[in-house]
């Protein structure tokens, strides 16, 4: 297996990736490929390269991407979380796939992890050169700022939200810094304060040595938050049948009723997985539970991208 850095075109923005590429079969025919997306926040060196290279290794060319604005892709401002660009992303990708000599262009599905997992099935909605698609740990990024990760916080935080994403967008429309929104609290035990043990696995995981890359986002733009509130990624899943969906959970995850909604709206072939014992951020890096939910996705694009 070989890993290339690559680059490819999103609506005028660079997208930079990695390209994952198992050994040719001896006669030279294409592969099936998948596109990988990253959590909220994450970069392709993280979770999203490690399903990459473990889905190589099984024999599937796979792409795992910065989103537009964030990691080594270009983008301003930085750190901007735009549902549109993300779902746009994940269309770039498949074209840029089409263009490769090692992947057989009929034969493309999407990989989307956390908030990718939303994107992914909107883009596959929109997109009929998707055979199929696959989330794990499924987050919808608006619905988590609206609602929280468990679906139970209080309206009112994501209305005082809204309010310094107006502030902000005044004070940079009068040429003033509009500075951006922190996503992490200093310490562990800040962030369970505010999120409980949810909150304490992603402290750990994005600012601890749990998990932690340079380059993944600590803070957001503001003008993220609006587009939020106008964003609902899951209205595309009844697009996706007759296609099929996998979606791949934590059972301990707090998150899950987001793919249970995902998983309602399905009108083709749709399962979900549990995996027994994980949360949500145990899917991003501990190998018992990746290993698992790497299994599970081995045989489905193995079955659905050969139909």
């Amino acid at each position: 297996m070989a890993r290339t850095s690559v680059t490819f075109d999103s609506a005028g923005i660079e997208i930079a990736a990695h390209l994952y590429v198992p050994d040719r079969p001896a006669d030279g025919a294409p592969l099936p490929a998948l596109v990988v997306g990253h959590p909220g926040t994450g970069v392709k060196e993280q979770t999203s390269g490690t399903y990459a290279r473990l889905m190589a290794e099984r024999g599937f060319v796979a792409l795992a991407f910065d989103a537009a604005y964030q990691g080594e892709s270009g983008g301003l401002p930085r750190g901007l979380e735009d549902p549109a660009q993300r779902v746009e992303d994940f269309k770039a990708a498949v074209s840029y796939l089409t263009t490769r000599p090692e992947v057989d262009a009929d034969r493309i599905g999407l990989l989307g992890v956390c908030a990718s997992g939303g994107y992914s099935l909107a883009a596959t909605g929109g997109d009929h050169r998707v055979r199929a698609v696959a989330t794990v740990c499924t987050a919808e990024p608006a619905r988590q700022f609206r609602y929280g990760a468990d679906g139970t916080q209080d309206p009112a935080v994501f209305q005082s939200l809204l309010d310094a994403a107006a502030q902000a967008r005044t004070a940079a429309a009068r040429g003033e810094d509009p500075g951006a929104m922190t996503m992490f609290p200093e310490t562990a035990e800040q962030a369970g304060a505010l999120g409980g043990q949810h909150g304490v696995e992603g402290w750990e995981y994005y600012c601890g040595p749990r998990g932690h890359h340079e380059r993944s986002a600590k803070f957001l733009a503001w003008e993220s938050i609006d587009r939020m509130a106008s964003s609902d990624v899951f209205h595309a899943v009844p697009l996706i049948g007759p296609r099929p969906i996998l979606q791949i959970l934590g059972e301990h995850a707090v998150t899950a009723w987001m793919g249970l909604e995902a998983h309602r709206r399905a009108t083709g072939p749709a399962e979900i997985h549990w995996i027994r014992g994980a949360s949500h951020v145990d899917l991003y890096d501990r190998r018992e539970y990746i290993d698992l939910a790497v299994g599970r996705l081995t045989d489905y694009f193995t079955a659905s991208l050969n139909k």
